[in-house]
């Protein structure tokens, strides 16, 4: 009589386990997508219903976060179906918030700590899509190297 276990073979279209970097990853660009069309649904509300400086401006505005948004709501949800193409919007929207971060650092009062919040939000997610295990997870090959003749 044989002592083996009955344990279920792991399914071979399961593949590699995903790691925890990519659902954080997607989190992050969940969160600031989220926010991007909050605001964008704030600036249209204030366009419609409040007193705006100018309407077409708070109007195209709102629709412009709300479109900015989508992008890493679109790069979350690929990130955790572990799609390659993922990863560059995912890369473009840490990238753009950088500049954001920076110039909230410098204005005043509330604003600064929103520029903090956002900058290593950033930075973290700079980190996470770099990471060579993301690479991996997200099945993109390095550079090729051909032998020298």
């Amino acid at each position: 009589m044989s002592t083996q276990q009955n344990t279920p073979a792991p399914s071979p279209s399961a593949g590699p386990e995903k790691p925890g970097r990519i659902a954080a990853l997607a989190a992050l660009n969940a969160l600031e997508g989220a926010a991007l069309v909050v605001g964008g649904i704030y600036m249209l509300a204030v366009g419609l219903f409040g007193r705006p400086d100018s309407m077409q401006q708070a109007d195209m505005g709102g629709l412009t976060l709300v479109a900015l948004g989508l992008i890493p709501l679109l790069a979350a949800r690929g990130l955790l179906r572990r799609r390659s193409w993922s990863r560059g919007p995912a890369l473009i929207t840490q990238l753009m918030a950088l500049p954001v971060a920076w110039t909230l650092l410098r204005a005043q009062g509330a604003l600064i700590p929103l520029g903090i919040v956002l900058a290593a939000v950033a930075v973290t997610g700079l980190v996470l899509v770099l990471d060579p295990a993301t690479t991996r997870a997200l099945g993109i090959r390095g550079p090729r190297t051909t032998p020298e003749a």
